[in-house]
């Protein structure tokens, strides 16, 4: 597994929220939120789409885990009352590359962890994990995991 560290900028997001287990749901919200980007003409070779668990399915019930399908928006991008509009913070993340299946993510989680901490970092808790997609990768079914670190 390849990684890198690379700092992130502030993403000003539009997104669709999913609440309930992880799995298929997420991409129905994937899928909702590319439809409204694409009736905007934002479905572009330089579009960057996201996805954002925001709970640890470990310690928060299934029910109740928030997953977020965003796409970044310029700062005159307008939104409307079908989606949600947030900044989501940027930083420092390890950043690991790879197709996106099921057993490709689940390699990745348990292969960059330990890659984290033998690199000497530390994950902030204090901002989203994400899967970020753009351009070819969105049609090749690629994606980047992100993980915020921590560097002091």
């Amino acid at each position: 597994m390849q990684t890198r560290v690379e700092t992130l900028p502030n993403y000003r997001v539009a997104y669709v929220r999913q609440t309930g287990p992880y799995g298929p749901a997420n991409v129905q919200a994937m899928e909702k939120l590319k439809g409204w980007a694409a009736r905007r003409n934002l479905l572009t070779e330089s579009a960057i789409l996201l996805g954002v668990p925001q709970d640890d399915p470990a310690s928060t019930p299934p029910d109740a885990c928030r997953f977020d399908a965003c796409i970044v928006l310029a700062e005159d991008d307008p939104a409307d009352e079908t989606v949600a509009v947030a900044e989501l913070p940027g930083g420092e993340y390890m950043i690991c590359l790879i197709r996106h299946t099921a057993e490709e993510v689940r390699r990745a989680w348990a292969e960059l962890i330990p890659a984290i901490r033998s690199g000497g970092y530390r994950i902030n808790e204090g901002r989203p994990i994400l899967e970020r997609y753009s351009g070819e990768m969105i049609l090749n079914e690629w994606c980047e995991i992100c993980v915020p670190l921590k560097l002091s």
